[in-house]
């Protein structure tokens, strides 16, 4: 008798179990294909790029052509900013700088021509070639001056017109050229290369 107990009662647990486990589990997400790809569209809506600003790199161009510096304003590399007057205001600097001191030996050597004393003066002591070697070496000094200013003018157009057109580019990482490394196990060696990603 308690065995038939034990067996109706062990009976009534597996057919409970069963029962149990054949029912369905509530759906905790019943999305449908339709919904997922409209999930898709609407998280690629949200990482999808800004449009291209074609004008920009033209505007930036034209910003640093009027004021030196403002392109970089506009492309906002604030930090530029000081290396473009540098580059503009050391040359400008110096060319001033030559510009009074040519100016200097060649009055000198004028007043000289003219038969004015000059032996109080600063330049008593330099002969006439001395006075005509030196207003040739400021006056080439003056030129290089000139012309490197001129080239830190041209280089912050330059620049931010290359750093308008890099803002655009596209630095996905589908189409990357990363460097790889692959260690050679049968010649023990490492072997260095690049890998061009290029995904649709």
């Amino acid at each position: 008798m308690p065995n038939k107990i034990l067996y109706f009662f062990f009976f009534i647990c597996l057919s409970t179990t069963l029962v149990f486990a054949q029912e369905e589990p509530p759906a905790e997400d019943e999305t449908t294909v339709e919904e997922m790809e409209e999930n898709f569209i609407k998280v690629q809506d949200t990482i999808s790029r800004e449009p291209l600003n074609i004008l920009g790199p033209s505007k930036a161009a034209f910003f640093s052509a009027v004021i030196p510096g403002m392109g970089q304003a506009y492309n906002k590399k604030y930090w530029k900013i000081p290396l473009v007057y540098a580059a503009i205001g050391i040359p400008a600097y110096f060319y001033i700088r030559n510009d009074k001191e040519y100016d200097r030996y060649r009055d000198a050597y004028k007043n000289r021509l003219a038969g004015v004393d000059d032996s109080n003066s600063e330049f008593a002591t330099i002969s006439n070639d001395g006075l005509i070697r030196a207003q040739r070496t400021f006056r080439r000094n003056k030129e290089l001056s000139l012309l490197l200013a001129l080239a830190g003018y041209a280089l912050n157009i330059i620049d931010a017109n290359v750093d308008a057109h890099l803002l655009q580019f596209n630095v996905d990482e589908n189409l990357a050229l990363k460097p790889h490394m692959k260690y050679n196990e049968m010649e023990n060696t490492a072997n260095l290369g690049l890998t061009l990603n290029f995904k649709f």
